[in-house]
């Protein structure tokens, strides 16, 4: 069994659509699979839902001759089946309602007699409320998903919309992944939503915060526009829930060197072309949330640091005075640990490139060192793909990057791009008849400065540096 022109089935997919049919079910191919279809995209997700069926255990037996069926989710009318290394989701129409924050507040009911028009009009956007009949080749579109797919527009279905707050959410990420706009209606949906969620006490009240990383996530892994995000954080009113971005709007910028204006604008095109940066160079996942969230955080320090001095508009030491709005933010959307951790090194050093035409191994040596002094910190790389977002999100004002000289350094096989262990070690210090204590702290920090700055390579070099620090200190 093959479909018709929009999907094409693989044998798997071919064997769960024949089964669905043969158990006297209509399988819908449905969601983000039938949208990427249309606008040409590749999708991994196959979600098939059922209509005119209401025995759920006939399909199950049914489905479990193509292999293990996962009965995990039936609760939520979802039967979850792998066949061939391919993974499906096969569900029923339901009904939600939301009920508390998490994968788990929801009331759910499923209900297989639901009309196809009700079902659909339960999904949130009408570019996802489309269904594809594989067997007989039919595009369903009940909502007006394909003229809206045409038009770049994001229109929510009904008013079923708002009662999942997430979806809000959900139309900021969709912004910056597919550059669309908010209908007007959607809008003010939109903001009726958020107004809810501020009267129930902030959004972690209303959903959970793995949510909500996991819509930041999807624009930080997929978006590449960004200052439509951006617009619709604004537009939506979701902005309010990061203050610490909604604060860089209206903050002025030297035009000498930020001709795009503000920093709200400058963070927005920076996020932008790190992402088109990272589908160049096809970083992987956690690398390219790196530098986009990165370039999206780097200037929060502008803030509270820039000023109007002798007519001209600076901003001096914002580096430093952004990790904390940066960490702020961070954890507000559910940034793991590990991911912070990298991104605020960045921030701190985003400047530590400014008044060097050329880097000496020292000042490469150093700077390796200070992002990655807490064992887990960012990469030179990582750095260095900030920095060129930073210098090429700047309309008119773009420039190049030097960070490539930096990594030109980094690059000698003396150098390295990671922190070099410390050659002098406690142990030597006890050779030398030193007693194990605070002491060692400086005396290895001062040794660890001298290796950064080449006086150690070696072993015999690190008892020379030593011989002449205890000479200093007598």
């Amino acid at each position: 069994m093959t479909s018709i022109d929009l999907v094409p089935l693989t044998p798997a997919a071919a064997a769960v659509v024949e089964a669905i049919a043969d158990a006297g079910g209509r399988p819908l191919l449905v969601g983000g699979l039938v949208r990427d279809a249309l606008l040409g995209h590749p999708s991994k997700d196959v979600d098939v839902e059922v209509h005119g069926l209401t025995d759920i255990r006939k399909l199950t037996n049914r489905l479990s001759k193509l292999g293990s069926v996962d009965h995990r989710g039936q609760a939520f009318g979802v039967l979850a089946l792998n066949l061939d290394g391919e993974d499906f989701d096969v569900s029923f129409p339901r009904r939600d309602s939301l009920t508390g924050a998490g994968h788990r507040g929801f009331d759910i009911h499923v209900d297989p007699s639901l009309s196809m028009e009700e079902a659909f009009g339960r999904r949130d956007f009408t570019i996802n409320a489309m269904g594809w009949d594989p067997i007989n080749g039919e595009l369903i579109d009940l909502y007006g998903g394909v003229p809206d797919l045409e038009a770049g527009i994001l229109r929510h279905t009904t008013s079923a919309f708002r009662e999942d707050p997430l979806r809000v959410l959900r139309a900021v990420q969709f912004a910056g992944r597919f550059g669309f706009g908010l209908a007007p209606e959607t809008v003010a949906e939109c903001q009726d939503v958020t107004d809810s969620i501020v009267g129930a006490g902030g959004l972690r009240m209303v959903v959970s915060i793995e949510r909500v990383w996991e819509e930041w996530r999807k624009l930080a892994r997929r978006g590449t526009h960004w200052p439509n995000a951006m617009q619709a954080l604004a537009d939506t009113g979701m902005i309010r829930f990061s203050p610490e971005l909604a604060a860089t709007r209206g903050v002025q910028q030297d035009p000498g060197w930020h001709a795009e204006g503000d920093v709200w604008t400058h963070l927005a095109l920076a996020a932008e072309q790190a992402a088109l940066n990272a589908e160049r160079d096809d970083l992987s996942a956690s690398d390219r949330e790196v530098a986009v969230l990165g370039a999206l955080v780097h200037d929060l320090g502008k803030v509270t640091h820039t000023q109007l001095t002798g007519g001209r508009i600076t901003s001096r030491g914002h580096a430093a005075a952004g990790v904390a709005p940066a960490s702020a933010f961070l954890r507000s959307i559910g940034a793991p640990h590990q991911l912070v951790v990298r991104i605020l090194p960045i921030v701190r050093e985003h400047m530590s490139h400014v008044g060097i035409d050329r880097p000496s191994p020292s000042q490469v040596r150093r700077l390796i060192r200070r992002l990655g002094s807490n064992g887990a910190g960012a990469s030179i790389r990582d750095w260095a793909r900030v920095v060129d977002a930073d210098c090429a999100g700047r309309g008119p004002s773009a420039k190049e990057s030097p960070a490539h000289l930096w990594l030109q350094v980094a690059a000698d096989t003396t150098i390295g791009e990671t922190p070099r262990t410390g050659i002098l070690t406690g142990q030597h210090l006890i050779m030398r008849g030193y007693t194990p204590g605070p002491g060692f702290k400086p005396i290895l920090a001062a040794a660890l400065e001298a290796q950064d700055d080449g006086m150690i390579h070696d072993e015999e070099s690190a008892r020379l540096w030593l011989d002449r620090h205890e000479g200093l200190a007598r």
